[in-house]
């Protein structure tokens, strides 16, 4: 690497480009607008990495230990993890728009269109037994087209099984899978070259097709939620370390090109090989970074989660309608469960908030007023999930005795102080 690469890291670069989409946006809004071609493009390439990347690596750890209830225990204690975490996020959502209340004072015209969208919405709700029976794939070449995360798992844990059970011959399928994963780690490198580029286009198609002005009457919204998840991230951050004794400032400090990317694009995925790449150098084990990580995007979406208790709430209070702390608890109640399910469901967030919001007697048109920044509020949400993610992959690891601070310490000097 030359020194002119040191000087500016990918890191500047990412930075750079959302900066300068965000100006190029609003100075030529005109032509940031039909930049949404080029992000795309970025976005699908990131997309193409994951399917590939998961199967190779989590067949190659489950074959290639064969400990099968060291595989049970993982998903045990991050499932126990995942719960915990979206608890909190919940709480900390609810307590936010408790204080700041960014709904009172809200006067927006509700449009036209707002009650057959909330309606629409409202519909969609998650069916809890239907989508446990969906994780199981009829078609496994399907689920890998449309990236379902949790049919892939399902499918590749049973594959790794058996793979560990057809004794010598399954040293060629493991070493394959190897060579795979490390192809796709090649590939995720050269794709991550372009991240500037695509994160200019999507910033600058942002800006340019909604404007800055979106933000100003729903401004206390976004920054409610923002502070929201800055004090969530404190907490899981905090609680973690204690748990584990890992400084998560070195944590967060080599997490800092995936949670910049995933909140330029506003996508967990386009960060989620990066963030898996970062983890392994951190000392987390490539098997428990494959499994917890993609069960995670199905299971732990902290910032989604959060946002949902927030924004019901924020709908009562723009309609002035009185929503009592008892009734916000039952919400709470209500959101543990429906939240579970969102992973996959296109408009997932929007979904769950409008059957809540029906479910509790208030009127889901007032999501059609939030969806002007929801883009903005999406971008903070996306990198609340992935941190969200990589800390319960960090506490796992460390529950199943795979690593300790110790190891990540010399891993981070390693790998990311030199």
């Amino acid at each position: 690497m030359s020194g002119k690469d040191k000087k500016i890291t990918l890191t500047t670069q990412i930075f750079l480009g959302l900066v300068l989409g965000a100006l190029f946006g609003f100075i030529f809004p005109e032509y940031g607008a039909k930049l949404k071609p080029l992000g795309d493009a970025f976005i699908r390439m990131i997309k193409m990495i994951v399917v590939p990347l998961i199967f190779s690596t989590l067949v190659m750890g489950i074959a290639g230990t064969g400990d099968f209830k060291k595989l049970g225990r993982l998903g045990g204690k991050a499932l126990i993890w995942f719960e915990l975490a979206t608890t909190v996020a919940l709480f900390v959502g609810l307590f936010v728009v408790n204080v700041f209340h960014p709904g009172v004072g809200v006067d927006i015209p509700v449009p036209a269109d707002a009650g057959a969208q909330a309606a629409a919405a409202a519909k969609n709700s998650v069916d809890m037994v239907q989508y446990l029976v969906n994780v199981i794939p009829t078609n496994i070449i399907d689920a890998c087209a449309r990236g379902d995360m949790l049919q892939l798992i399902f499918f590749t844990c049973f594959f790794g099984v058996g793979v560990a059970h057809i004794g010598k011959d399954a040293e060629i399928i493991v070493n394959m899978c190897r060579s795979i994963a490390e192809a796709m780690f090649k590939v995720t490198h050269y794709v991550m070259m372009l991240a500037p580029v695509g994160i200019f286009a999507m910033i600058a198609y942002t800006v340019g097709s909604f404007g800055l002005a979106m933000l100003v009457p729903l401004f206390k919204l976004v920054l409610s939620l923002y502070f929201a998840i800055v004090l969530f991230v404190f907490i899981l951050a905090l609680s973690a370390s204690i748990l584990t004794g890992v400084n998560f400032v070195q944590v967060l400090k080599a997490l800092k090109d995936p949670l910049l990317l995933g909140y330029s694009t506003a996508s967990s995925e386009a960060a989620l090989p990066l963030a898996m790449d970062r983890l392994e150098k951190l000392g987390i084990p490539k098997h428990v970074v494959t499994f917890v990580m993609p069960t995670g995007y199905s299971f732990n979406l902290d910032g989604s989660t959060l946002y949902s208790s927030l924004a019901v709430v924020f709908i009562a209070q723009m309609y002035g309608i009185d929503f009592s702390f008892s009734q916000q608890l039952l919400m709470l109640l209500t959101l543990m469960l429906s939240t579970k399910g969102i992973a996959g469901v296109p408009g997932a967030s929007i979904i769950v908030i409008a059957g809540t919001a029906v479910s509790f007697g208030l009127p889901a048109e007032g999501i059609a007023i939030i969806l002007g920044v929801d883009r903005i509020m999406d971008m903070a949400r996306t990198f609340c999930n992935i941190f969200g993610n990589c800390t319960a992959t960090v506490v796992v690891s460390h529950w199943e005795k795979e690593s300790t601070a110790e190891s990540m310490k010399e891993s981070y000097n390693k790998n990311f102080n030199s």
